[in-house]
């Protein structure tokens, strides 16, 4: 069997699945952006989050791995969030409460080397903050409310980046369609995007990004973003 075959049968298969995160579906900041994804022949998303406040209640323990494991959630909003609503979550830890942002995530698979070289970013925009120690709290009001501001702006910035990455992604692959000589149009069948080919006429026009772009394009130009964390 082909490659090419191959990988759309997979493409297919993984599409098709139930999805098992706790929310059961894409989040709307980032649905359209994994729609234009899976739209291409080279690509579809494994899994995928627009980015999340997160207080998590750990078990009390110096292994790593068990703390993971004993790990609950005790809040989580893909939105901004409140100090009430932390406050509120803060007096069911019994373990070490830690506050997180984390920043979207997209998990891509790439049927070739060199397509996956055109996606490849990385990030460190994100907050973890320990407030509790064994169910005891160990911050005050006023830092509650701090914590929650900066989380909440790091939530807001979040969402321009995704904007921006969305547009310099759809720039880096119409280059990458131009150089091939095609034009893209996308039709929706069942769950999955498809893309008709046709003859491109305007070719000539198109060309690769230069250091005179914007350096979210060069990025871009070089590599997306894998990222570690799943929904």
């Amino acid at each position: 069997m082909a490659l090419s075959e191959e990988f759309r049968k997979w493409k297919q298969q993984c599409l098709n699945k139930t999805d098992f995160s706790k929310k059961g579906s894409v989040d709307a900041d980032i649905a359209e952006l994994v729609q234009y994804l899976n739209a291409h022949d080279h690509f579809f998303t494994t899994s995928s989050c627009s980015g999340r406040i997160i207080l998590i209640d750990t078990q009390c323990s110096e292994s790593l791995e068990v703390q993971k494991q004993n790990c609950s959630w005790l809040f989580v909003t893909h939105e901004k969030c409140k100090k009430d609503e932390v406050v509120a979550a803060l007096q069911n830890a019994y373990g070490d409460a830690v506050l997180k942002f984390e920043a979207f995530v997209l998990h891509v698979q790439c049927q070739r080397l060199e397509d996956a070289q055109i996606l490849a970013v990385r990030s460190t925009h994100c907050l973890e903050v320990p407030l509790s120690k064994k169910g005891r709290l160990m911050v005050n009001d006023e830092y509650i409310d701090y914590i929650v501001q900066i989380a909440n702006q790091k939530m807001e910035e979040n969402k321009h980046r995704i904007d921006r990455f969305y547009s310099c992604l759809q720039s880096a692959l119409s280059v990458t369609d131009c150089v091939s000589g095609t034009a893209v149009e996308f039709q929706k069948t069942g769950p999955v995007y498809t893309r008709r080919r046709k003859k491109n006429k305007e070719t000539r026009s198109c060309k690769p990004l230069s250091s005179d772009d914007s350096e979210s394009d060069v990025e871009l130009q070089t590599g997306l973003m894998f990222f570690s964390e799943t929904h």
